[in-house]
């Protein structure tokens, strides 16, 4: 069911004219006028009216996406040549440094000098020396004689070897006895007695 509240957005307020158009055309024959603001409109001039509202909702959309892309296409072609436009500016600036009419022509104003009182200029110089002694700021000459050291440590020495005591020294164990040797029995042949008369035979 359609509310009766105005609508938020664009699309939700082309959708509510748009049922109320449909309404309208379909009770054409009971709805022929009304009295709008202390005026008689036709049914067909209060369509007129809505449509021509949708009509220009619909010109919004579709226009808005080629917005949205001139947006982009300029920021693209500011961000290139912002670099050109400030180089002008500033050759501008140069040449026409001591022209204060010449530099309004171009919408530019001349560059403002500061001029300090000497008082000011002593009060700067006791601050600043100030902030170097805080900040323990030093020049390139002392940077250069400062130089680091890296702490020298003495070389580990090896534990000395301790001589074997009477408990932990080796006993030598007794030299091995040398082996029997085994010495040959002679072996005697028996004497044979010869037969007188019998020829010995050898």
């Amino acid at each position: 069911m359609a509310s009766n509240s105005p609508k938020k957005n664009r699309p939700e307020q082309s959708a509510a004219e748009q049922k109320l158009i449909d309404g309208f055309n379909k009770h054409a024959q009971t709805i022929t006028s009304f009295v709008i603001a202390g005026a008689t409109m036709q049914t067909k001039d209060i369509i007129s009216n809505l449509q021509a509202l949708i009509a220009s909702a619909t010109t919004v959309q579709t226009t808005r996406a080629t917005w949205q892309s001139a947006v982009k296409a300029d920021k693209g072609e500011r961000t290139k040549l912002q670099t050109f436009v400030s180089g002008v500016k500033q050759a501008l600036l140069v040449a026409f440094a001591g022209s204060i009419d010449t530099l309004a022509d171009f919408g530019l104003t001349a560059r403002k000098v500061a001029v300090r009182t000497p008082e000011e200029k002593l009060a700067a110089a006791a601050k600043a020396k100030a902030t170097r002694e805080a900040r323990h700021t030093v020049g390139k000459k002392v940077k250069a004689s400062i130089k680091g050291t890296v702490p020298t440590t003495a070389p580990a020495t090896p534990p000395a070897a301790s001589a074997p005591t009477a408990a932990t020294a080796p006993v030598p164990s007794p030299a091995p006895a040398p082996a029997p040797v085994a010495v040959p029995t002679p072996v005697i042949a028996p004497a044979t007695t010869a037969t007188p008369g019998t020829p010995h035979v050898s």
